[in-house]
């Protein structure tokens, strides 16, 4: 018996073996992944063959996307005419940012342009949101405003008290005759049961979801999560950032709380290019009930003559052929002749970042990291950590936040320029999640994201290299462990 049990554990690890090289030529000839996510892989799948086998078929798969996405491509293309315009015009006396936006930066906006078809809005205001509770008191009044249509898509949606507040509120005004539509991704919503959209879809509410069939995890769609965080109302105001809808992300779990997040309210002509963004999702999950382009999803804005913020609304994913999300990062720090400063959740950053990072703090610019105290996945916590304690050799200064849980995923340069979105500044966020993140190149909105920054720097503690020397050896073997494999994410 003990034999026959040996020959077909054998027999299986063979097989594992020789389909684990099919994957290895697939990853070299056909994916042509990055270097180091290449050999990564290629280690994972020869030397832990069953560990590298399911971690393949769960995480690994991309060499059809091309296929998965080409009908959203071709809907992209609605804005290539809009931006085509935009280019010519951008370095013209007439164009308003030539006044308030410097030349380098209006770079920056024309290869946004290039890569992710992101037009240039000048006449908006923004306001921050940097709790949860404040956050969702404005969503849920401009909600309960709507006089046409809501469009929210969220990446995470629960069962929970926050979450119940927020469809009772959409239920409320479909009932009323306003046009409601959720787009929720099919692995973050997945926990919320069918039943809690019943009165929802009786009302009159549309749904859909982003990948919804997870039966078979295997199945390459795992990889392409609709990360974004996006509303919309009466084509007049709109939200971006990170906050899902969860009781967590308004401090209502002990365990999390204070949840420290950042997210903006838009008002102006920026909010027509996340309406934009929402079509082209809603388009490409729901299907059977396709939105058109009517004037009355894109009402004319009157604002203020003292309104000019630049905003751009970048969005990023899978089906774009360059990394618009890491080509802003890249760029902002790059920017930079003073300071850089990052608040993220996650930090597992490429080379080019890493080595953008390190310049810059090299080249005497004050470049700050900020990360939570605490993991919720302890893989990419220790990875994260690892990142960090090379670049302290540069200059640069990390910190972790110790009062709750911090979320935000935002980027402040020099006083100028800010980004605030879902992205986090990891590899999965770069290549595989679809992200959308506002770029406001704007004096006021800067200063006051750094002072956000500095603030939460009272409730921070440093990381130098005297605590990473001070770690115990199992924590050093875990970082090291974490990062080897990090790549595969």
């Amino acid at each position: 018996m003990i034999d026959i049990i040996g020959f077909v554990s054998d027999f299986f690890l063979q097989i594992i073996f020789l389909i684990n090289i099919c994957f290895a030529i697939t990853v070299v000839f056909i994916e042509r992944k990055s270097p180091t996510a290449t050999i990564a892989w290629l280690m994972a799948l020869l030397f832990a063959p069953v560990l590298g086998f399911f971690l393949y078929l769960i995480f690994g798969q991309s060499f059809y996307r091309k296929r998965m996405f080409s009908i959203k491509k071709e809907a992209d293309e609605v804005l290539t005419n809009l931006i085509e315009s935009q280019k010519r015009d951008l370095f013209t006396a007439e164009v308003p940012v030539k006044k308030t936006v410097p030349d380098n930066y209006r770079r920056m906006m024309f290869m946004l342009m290039e890569s992710s078809r992101a037009p240039v809005t000048t006449e908006n205001e923004v306001r921050i949101f940097t709790d949860g509770n404040e956050k969702y008191k404005a969503l849920l009044e401009a909600i309960r405003s709507a006089k046409d249509h809501i469009h929210m898509e969220y990446y995470i949606l629960k069962d929970d008290e926050i979450g119940n507040e927020v469809f009772a509120a959409l239920t409320e005004r479909a009932k009323t005759g306003v046009e409601v539509r959720f787009l929720g991704d099919g692995l973050g919503c997945a926990g919320t049961k069918k039943r809690f959209y019943h009165s929802y879809l009786e009302a009159g509410g549309k749904l859909a979801f982003f990948f919804p069939s997870l039966l078979n995890i295997t199945h390459p769609r795992i990889n392409y999560r609709n990360h974004r965080k996006i509303a919309v109302i009466d084509g007049k105001v709109g939200f971006v950032g990170g906050f899902n809808i969860g009781d967590d992300y308004v401090s209502r779990i002990p365990a999390w709380a204070p949840w420290r997040d950042t997210a903006v309210m838009v008002t102006g002509h920026a909010v027509l290019t996340m309406q934009i963004r929402f079509f082209l999702d809603w388009n490409y999950a729901a299907k059977k009930d396709t939105l058109d382009f009517s004037s009355r999803y894109f009402p004319e804005h009157s604002p203020s003559p003292d309104l000019w913020l630049p905003v751009q609304v970048v969005s990023g994913g899978p089906d774009t052929y360059w990394n618009p999300i890491k080509e802003a990062y890249l760029k902002l720090i790059t920017l930079a002749t003073d300071s850089v400063y990052i608040q993220t959740p996650y930090f597992i950053p490429d080379e080019s970042i890493m080595d953008a990072l390190r310049m810059a703090a090299l080249s005497g610019i004050d470049v700050r990291i900020m990360m939570p105290c605490k993991p919720d996945h302890w893989f990419v916590y220790w990875a994260g950590y690892s990142y960090i304690r090379q670049l302290l050799d540069a200059g640069v200064r990390a910190y972790t936040y110790d009062t709750g849980f911090i979320h935000a995923k935002t980027i402040v340069v020099d006083r100028v320029a800010a980004s605030v979105g879902s992205a986090n500044w990891d590899v999965r966020s770069f290549r595989l999640n679809f992200e959308t993140n506002v770029i406001m190149y704007d004096h006021q909105i800067a200063s006051e994201l750094k002072s956000i920054f500095e603030r939460d720097l009272l409730v921070c503690t440093e990381l130098t290299r005297e605590r990473f020397a001070a770690l115990p050896r199992k924590i050093q073997i875990k970082q090291s462990v974490s990062r080897l494999f990090s790549p595969l994410l």
